[in-house]
């Protein structure tokens, strides 16, 4: 009885707070020379079961120096800490975890099986309680990736995802959204069609997520605007009385799975597009959606860089939708270019602003497309005719009912911010005289990103000419714009590795 006490008191951990960002990861650090490291065997990177109190996790253990750990103290990560709602000293008890089945599975997927319902519904779940290691996670994603997914297993992933999380419904018949696949600069589309089509009267409850790859989110931009992060109670209180919502899908804990899988597949940077499907399609239908735009830019810097790849994408949309009883329509849009003047959060912000006020400098292409999508999406209506959705969206916002409603929303979210510049800001020119015939998006978003966005909200990049402008030398091109010159400068040092951000033809020189 004495030597189980006195083993029992030897593996007692307390918690402590060790600082460490791992984002989704949850992560725990014991010293190297732990006496339950040694008794049990574990090894750093190695799977764990932590447990405190009523709450446990699966997490990696990462293994430290005696200086950096008293002996009896066990840290967590950020994520690991609000996981488990520690505090200070809380005893934490840890032990092997229970073998996962769905390895088996997974491993079956990376020698070319087909997976079953049954077995995606078991790897999702337990991806959705963090029980796979990010090792384990690529090599699902790997698995899955370059159109190893069939229609039967997009249909199934999809599935699982919603599954793994919460779903909400609403007493609306029609619950619409829309959603683009990302990729094009500046396409804050969301935060205008959102209040027009709201300001007409359908619902509209629009989960967004942050930045996978690019210099801002949607909620990234809104956070900028009124806070994002509601928890689903709050969501449905906003919903209900304004028709529409604006918040970050990562805190109502729908598709719970897609936000894990995002994590790793952003460092991976493979392209799957039928894990993109089942990832839009999974959160549309967790938010209680019935009826969907899809939005799909196309052009040679963003992810649907040809019609082919478009085609089947939009393919596997409309089969896993009307598996699932949801109306959707997809849309292929120009893909060519930026949209808008404003990359990063603060920037895109005030684009937004613009095009909602009714500002005679608001960002024409951004106005159009936003138009044009919410116009699509009021058609889903019955009390609108097909063809006259442009017209009744147009009508909505330039008479301001657009920009009253969002101004609603942003107070029901818990109050509107008016978005403030960087302090520090370098100016890009021309070095030739020309027309601006090429941007490449993904190495602009580089820079944006260079400069500290999207985690540094007024960060990023303000364009002065876009794809069609001609320009004098020494016109600006476009404006760098931080928060500390420190990375004002890592961004501008960039550039001269970054060739051909921006092509100027009828002359030698590009940027």
């Amino acid at each position: 009885m004495n030597s189980e006490n006195n083993k029992f008191h030897s593996q007692r951990l307390y918690a402590h707070r060790i600082g460490i960002d791992t984002y989704k990861q949850a992560a725990v650090f014991i010293r190297c020379d732990s006496e339950i490291c040694r008794s049990e065997g574990f090894e750093t990177t190695a799977r764990i079961h932590v447990a405190l109190g009523n709450h446990f996790i699966i997490a990696t253990l990462y293994t430290v120096s005696e200086e950096l750990l008293p002996r009896n103290k066990i840290g967590l990560s950020e994520y690991a800490w609000q996981l488990l709602s520690a505090k200070e000293g809380d005893v934490v008890r840890l032990s092997h975890p229970a073998p996962l089945n769905s390895l088996s599975h997974m491993r079956a997927k990376v020698y070319g099986h087909e997976l079953e319902m049954q077995q995606m519904q078991s790897i999702i779940q337990d991806i959705a309680k963090d029980r796979y290691s990010d090792v384990e996670l690529s090599a699902f994603i790997t698995a899955c990736a370059g159109d190893r997914l069939s229609d039967a297993e997009i249909f199934s992933l999809t599935q699982a995802m919603v599954n793994a999380g919460n779903k909400l419904t609403w007493p609306a018949e029609q619950v619409v959204d829309k959603h683009c696949i990302g990729g094009l600069p500046g396409n804050r589309t969301t935060l205008i069609v959102v209040p027009i089509v709201a300001a007409f009267g359908l619902t509209i409850p629009k989960t967004s997520s942050r930045a996978i790859t690019s210099p801002a989110g949607t909620a990234d931009t809104m956070e900028v605007l009124a806070p994002v992060a509601l928890s689903l109670a709050q969501m449905r209180k906003v919903v209900e009385k304004e028709n529409g919502c604006v918040v970050w899908g990562g805190s109502s804990d729908l598709s719970p799975a897609d936000d894990v899988l995002i994590r790793v597949e952003r460092v991976l940077n493979l392209d799957n597009e039928g894990q993109m499907v089942a990832s839009v399609l999974s959160k549309k239908i967790a938010a209680g959606s019935s009826h969907v735009i899809i939005d799909i830019p196309i052009g040679p810097t963003v992810k649907m860089r040809d019609l082919a790849t478009a085609q089947q994408v939009k393919r596997q949309f409309e089969n896993v939708s009307k598996q699932v009883g949801m109306k959707i329509e997809v849309l292929f849009t120009d893909g060519t270019k930026p949209v808008g003047r404003g990359l990063g959060p603060v920037l895109e912000a005030r684009d937004v602003l613009a095009v909602l006020q009714n500002q005679k400098n608001a960002p024409d292409d951004l106005r159009k497309r936003a138009l044009t999508l919410a116009g699509k999406v009021l058609e889903f209506s019955p009390k609108v005719k097909r063809g006259t959705g442009l017209k009744l969206a147009t009508e909505l916002l330039t008479s301001g009912k657009a920009w009253h409603k969002f101004q609603a929303i942003c107070e029901a979210q818990g109050g509107f911010s008016e978005p403030k510049l960087a302090a520090h800001k370098h100016i890009i020119t021309a070095t030739s005289q020309g027309t601006v015939a090429q941007i490449d998006n993904r190495r602009l978003a580089t820079i944006a990103k260079l400069a500290g966005a999207p985690r540094a909200k007024a960060a990023g990049i303000e364009l002065h000419a876009n794809v069609g402008t001609k320009v004098e030398v020494d016109q600006p091109l476009f404006t760098i714009h931080a928060e500390a010159p420190g990375e004002l400068d890592y961004a501008v040092s960039a550039i001269r590795s970054e060739h051909d951000i921006m092509r100027v033809e009828r002359g030698e020189g590009s940027i």
